[in-house]
């Protein structure tokens, strides 16, 4: 039986999520990987095949991450986390993942992508 290339897809994008969360622990306070990968998960078929827009459950979840990183720490934890998620993901699902903010309403000072600085996310 032949695998589906969007099952290779979900499986090899649940990977880099399980290899980041088990990669970068939280330093006290911040918001774990984990956490920013719970809040992200509906909108993993979004940022793997595209679309003409991200799911209201998807949304739901940026904007409470979004909510959810009040300090400095926490959202340079996120945008590291993030950061780290893109480092090996193709640029179609680069692209998919930066349009998640506008498409949800949150207004974040960065395009996610491997090169973002996230010395620079404060408050």
């Amino acid at each position: 039986m032949a695998i589906s290339s969007r099952f290779v897809l979900k499986a090899t994008w649940l990977v880099l999520v399980a290899l980041v969360m088990v990669a970068t622990p939280p330093a006290e306070g911040e918001l774990s990987c984990g956490a920013v990968t719970s809040n992200l998960a509906p909108c993993f078929d979004f940022v793997l095949r595209g679309g003409p827009s991200a799911p209201p459950n998807c949304c739901l979840g940026v904007r409470s991450l979004y909510r959810a990183a009040v300090t400095t720490a926490d959202r340079q934890a996120v945008c590291r986390c993030l950061k780290s998620i893109t480092n090996s993901a193709s640029p179609s699902i680069i692209a998919n993942a930066a349009a998640l903010p506008k498409e949800c309403g949150v207004n974040i000072p960065y395009t996610i992508s491997p090169n973002i600085d996230c010395t620079k996310y404060v408050l």
